[in-house]
């Protein structure tokens, strides 16, 4: 409808700028035809004019694939340009309202499109997530990609930067939270003051971590592994950071220590004071292994193994009691150095064990080579036992699969005897979980571990 008679309205006159864009841009990105990263700051700018006098809004969805390294390392450089190409193809023929389609990196895109509300924008959103994560070949492997996705919509009086910031930033929240989901950025005007916060708090958990460090703020609880016969398999170490008689989050904490390095510094406090609690179980009578979690940063150092050696004499355990324990993605990491460290720890008779498995990119050329000890189904394929059988067929090939191999099956995240009983019908070797005992500090460990002896 017109504004007034022969006149267009608003929205007419917001599609006609939608419609000129590509056109003004002759420079696109070769292997999707999308608008490059500099094109797309300039068509944010043009769209954005006049935001007070119309009554549909711009919204910015930032997509992230997650994961996308894999595909590269795994397949090729050339293999992965093909997935992106197919994957912007997706993203063109999800939207169907006037857009102006974006690059903004390697594996990274933006969508500008009108709506009415933020309700229209999350569910346009919500269809990229489905359209992206239908299966495709590569390379004769069928893959299930995902995305992490941001949305920010257009406020008044807002520079496009800022726009386009917030929703990049809505969207490495998405990705803070285990990605394959949204995020939706608030309606702060004022960005730069929000970009100003989350700095300052980012230095405020740094500084944090440092004390932790130094004065004892951090601790490891414990959560028991426990296998088909009822006995406890193994425990697993996971972090915990202490402030000011208040506990962070290790969402929190964990992102700010990769980004500064520190994860290398808490990575070895964590295998020395591992070492040092499946000691005393040794000692108590109760011998039992200890999976603590390593990060890529660690395996990336040249010092890892000094790490590793020192953690053992320190504490006096024997090596075969300490399992590291990695995710899916960095288990398949084809980096010389993370393999030369993989290879080193399994001869000095430390475990290895794959977490997380499901949720990456497996390749399965590579699982065959791997020295695992034990694989880790991911809590999601969990959650829906037992009454879909789909989940329950996956978790039994996966079981199969990983046994065939030589490797004991743990299923993570149990919460109920219903889930346990599908799980034990699948085959799978061990489960951990709520429904067996949530993690628990140190002392705690040794009194729960003390009853179960006693019974």
């Amino acid at each position: 409808m017109s504004d007034s008679p022969g006149h267009p309205s608003s929205e007419e006159v917001l599609r006609r700028r939608f419609d000129t864009i590509p056109a003004a841009n002759p420079t696109l990105d070769p292997v999707t035809g999308f608008l490059s990263r500099t094109a797309g700051l300039q068509a944010a700018a043009v769209l954005m004019a006049d935001v007070g006098a119309r009554q549909a809004r711009l919204c910015a969805i930032w997509l992230d694939i997650d994961r996308f390294r894999q595909v590269n390392e795994s397949f090729g450089h050339a293999a992965g340009d093909g997935v992106i190409a197919r994957i912007a193809e997706r993203i063109r023929s999800a939207i169907g309202l006037p857009c102006a389609l974006l690059r903004m990196g390697g594996d990274e895109f933006v969508v500008l499109a009108a709506v009415r509300d933020r309700s229209a924008a999350t569910q346009l959103a919500r269809q990229l997530l489905v359209e992206i994560r239908l299966p495709l070949t590569v390379d004769e492997l069928l893959i299930r990609p995902s995305a992490s996705i941001g949305i920010a919509l257009e406020q008044v009086g807002e520079e496009p930067a800022a726009w386009l910031e917030r929703a990049d930033r809505a969207m490495l929240e998405a990705k803070r939270r285990g990605g394959n989901r949204l995020a939706l950025s608030g309606d702060e005007l004022l960005t730069g003051r929000l970009g100003v916060q989350l700095a300052r708090e980012e230095l405020a958990i740094e500084s944090t971590l440092h004390a932790a460090l130094e004065n004892g703020g951090l601790r490891l609880h414990f959560q028991p592994i426990i296998g088909r016969d009822g006995r406890v398999e193994a425990v697993e170490a996971l972090m915990r950071c202490y402030a000011g008689g208040h506990q962070i989050a290790p969402a929190r904490f964990i992102p700010v220590a990769e980004k500064t390095g520190l994860i290398i510094r808490l990575g070895e406090w964590s295998l020395l004071e591992g070492a040092r609690c499946a000691a005393r179980l040794r000692a108590l009578g109760t011998p039992t292994t200890m999976a603590i979690n390593v990060s890529r940063a660690q395996l990336l150092s040249p010092r890892f193994m000094h790490a590793l050696h020192a953690a053992l004499v320190c504490a006096d355990v024997p090596a075969h009691l300490i399992e590291l324990e990695l995710t899916e993605s960095l288990f398949l990491d084809l980096s010389p150095t993370v393999q030369a460290n993989l290879r080193s720890a399994r001869e000095v008779g430390v475990g290895l064990a794959i977490d997380d498995f499901g949720t990456g990119y497996s390749c399965l050329a590579n699982l065959k080579d791997l020295s695992a000890s034990k694989l880790k189904l991911d809590r999601s394929f969990i959650a829906a036992l037992p009454g879909d059988r789909r989940s329950f067929a996956v978790v039994r090939s996966m079981t199969r699969l990983g046994q065939e191999l030589g490797m004991a099956v743990v299923a993570e995240g149990v919460e109920n005897h219903s889930q346990l009983a599908a799980l034990t019908e699948a085959g799978v070797d061990a489960s951990q979980g709520f429904h067996h005992a949530r993690p628990m500090p140190e002392h705690g460990l040794l009194k729960w571990m003390a009853r179960r002896a006693e019974k």
